[in-house]
């Protein structure tokens, strides 16, 4: 569906992107990360031809990008852009037009969102009569309501109240299960685990993580177990290098065990079995904000 290649990019001698390349399908979100300056606006920016690459190629459904195709793309940028003084259904009539719907199907495709979000009561107002988190439901309608097969949302969830950003996630998993290829920029790592299926995380213009969510939070693991127990644990447990111990308010011990990499963990749970009572025992994934903060800070 969406495929970057090498792209590079480069502004009054800073590089902005450097080789980036990636790879976004259809039924799947792809979260693209990084700091503030790595990189990931000015990427959006060359894949929607607001600016070109100074190398590399973007293509879209195995077409190179040209500007005949951008009518397939729904973008909702960081800097919201509408206008202040225009009701809430002129401006989608117009987007909608302007997308290439039909006047009927565009309004079909307004009455469908605006009921799906409760927003049928305020059609007639005018942008800046609403709050901040309805102006943002208005920018999202706008930005699928040509169904477009490829959809990039630079921090959807700014200005959202908790409920209304659940609102917005299950609509976005919809789009995504109807087969739509959505490319999603955000800062909200819990977001990400709960959305996407792969990630690129990038930094200083490149791209230094890529993959399947899972795949990468199991890439990282660090042959770390917790256990929940009550009684006693001594020291000198088979395999172990490190240990944390925290007591819960219940009166079980939370623990943390940092393993040798060949440690026998059956052997483990064994040894534990016999001091004390086990109430829990897993191995600990980091998350994608504990490898975001971890490989990010190492390259600072």
């Amino acid at each position: 569906m969406l495929s970057v290649k090498s792209v590079s990019k480069h502004y009054s001698g800073k590089t902005a992107l450097d080789q980036v390349s990636l790879q976004a399908d259809p039924g799947k979100i792809l979260g693209l990360l990084g700091p503030n300056g790595a990189g990931k606006t000015s990427l959006i920016r060359i894949i929607t031809m607001i600016t070109a690459p100074d190398s590399g190629e973007v293509f879209f459904e195995n077409q190179k990008m040209r500007q005949e195709l951008i009518s397939g793309i729904g973008y909702l940028p960081e800097e919201r852009g509408l206008y202040r003084k225009m009701t809430i259904l002129d401006q989608a009539m117009y987007f909608g037009r302007l997308k290439g719907l039909s006047r009927t199907d565009c309004m079909a495709a307004i009455r469908h969102w605006f009921d799906k979000l409760e927003m049928s009561d305020w059609k007639k107002k005018k942008l800046e009569e609403l709050s901040k988190g309805m102006q943002q439901k208005v920018q999202f309608v706008l930005t699928v309501l040509h169904k477009p097969r490829l959809i990039i949302l630079d921090e959807p969830f700014t200005g959202f109240d908790p409920l209304n950003a659940e609102i917005i996630k299950e609509e976005i998993l919809g789009l995504r299960d109807q087969g739509a290829c959505i490319l999603l920029s955000t800062h909200r790592m819990e977001s990400v685990e709960e959305l996407c299926d792969d990630i690129t995380l990038i930094n200083n213009g490149k791209v230094i993580i890529e993959g399947e969510v899972n795949e990468v939070r199991n890439r990282f693991k660090k042959s770390e177990f917790e256990l929940v127990y009550t009684g006693t644990l001594k020291s000198g447990l088979p395999g172990v290098l490190e240990r944390k111990d925290t007591a819960l308010r219940d009166g079980a011990t939370h623990s943390l065990f940092v393993m040798q990499k060949d440690a026998a963990i059956n052997e483990l749970i064994q040894e534990v079995m016999k001091q004390a009572h086990l109430l829990e025992f897993r191995e600990k994934i980091p998350s994608i904000k504990d490898i975001f903060i971890e490989r990010i800070g190492a390259q600072l």
